[in-house]
């Protein structure tokens, strides 16, 4: 479900995953200040703390950007500092050079929200993220996360910095994501569908699922009006084209019908399954 926070006291709605701690971080595209793509494997091996906010011209951003730039000086080298916003590249290379910000990578999210949607902190109501701090280990597994429910709220740097030593001292933490891939795995013609027995198995864990003639599985999603249901569809088209996974999507009105087979293998695959549970933490 959406999460809700607050602007001035005024509700607003989080979307995207619904992300847990000990979940394998999912990967996301942001761009940096000379307009390359960044993703998380670009940080491979490095502790992420990952800080996002909704614009550098606001002075609690201004602030939680030079404040986590200040103590990145003091963490250990193992720990990248990551900024997030969706503040052109332009506007945040012209604040990092005014403030000298140099110990925190500063990326944006201004292409297709990619960060926002896949960690559940894009703001439906402003197309801006949320404020928050999270921090991936790393084996790549989510071990923190903070969200200010009051958007003009400072974050909890100190509890944020305890987390993260506790990180440090307990590199190992299994994730708790078993049984699906955690993405999806390339099909050339050489996977084969899964079983009748398979299909059963994971369909049961699916809620609201269909199968249908054995090869495909189907969900109806019913919103308030054509706006809201052309909204989710964009959210999943995104989601989508970053997995190279792509479903049939139907929409009549205020209902979004979607339906899920892997044409390579001539059926239902493991794919097909992930991509039906992210798509469910998106609803």
């Amino acid at each position: 479900m959406p999460k809700k926070i607050t602007f001035k006291g005024n509700p607003l709605t989080l979307v995207g995953r619904n992300l847990k701690i000990g979940s394998l971080a999912p990967n996301f595209r942001v761009t940096s200040q000379d307009l390359k793509e960044v993703t998380l494997p670009d940080f491979k091996g490095k502790i992420k703390i990952i800080a996002s906010f909704p614009s550098l011209d606001t002075p609690v951003c201004d602030l939680q950007v030079k404040e986590f730039n200040k103590r990145a000086a003091q963490v250990s080298p193992e720990v990248a500092i990551l900024g997030i916003s969706k503040d052109l590249p332009f506007a945040q290379k012209r604040f990092c050079s005014m403030n000298d910000i140099k110990n925190e990578t500063i990326l944006s999210d201004y292409k297709s929200s990619s960060f926002g949607i896949n960690y559940g902190l894009l703001i439906k109501e402003l197309n801006l993220l949320g404020r928050s701090v999270l921090i991936v280990d790393k084996n790549d597994v989510l071990r923190y996360f903070q969200i200010a429910e009051e958007l003009t709220n400072s974050l909890n740097y100190e509890d944020t910095l305890k987390n993260l030593e506790s990180v440090i001292n307990a590199p190992a933490f299994a994730s708790n994501d078993k049984g699906l891939p955690s993405k999806c795995i390339p099909c050339e013609g050489t996977v084969l569908p899964l079983s009748k027995e398979k299909i059963e198995t994971l369909l049961a864990q699916n809620r609201g699922w269909e199968l249908v003639e054995g090869k495909k599985i189907v969900k109806e999603f019913k919103f308030a009006d054509f706006a809201d249901a052309k909204y989710f569809l964009d959210l999943v088209s995104i989601i989508s084209e970053e997995q190279g996974h792509h479903p049939t999507l139907t929409i009549i009105y205020n209902k979004l019908k979607i339906t899920l087979t892997t044409h390579a293998a001539g059926g239902l695959t493991e794919n097909d399954f992930m991509m039906a549970r992210i798509i469910d933490e998106l609803g």
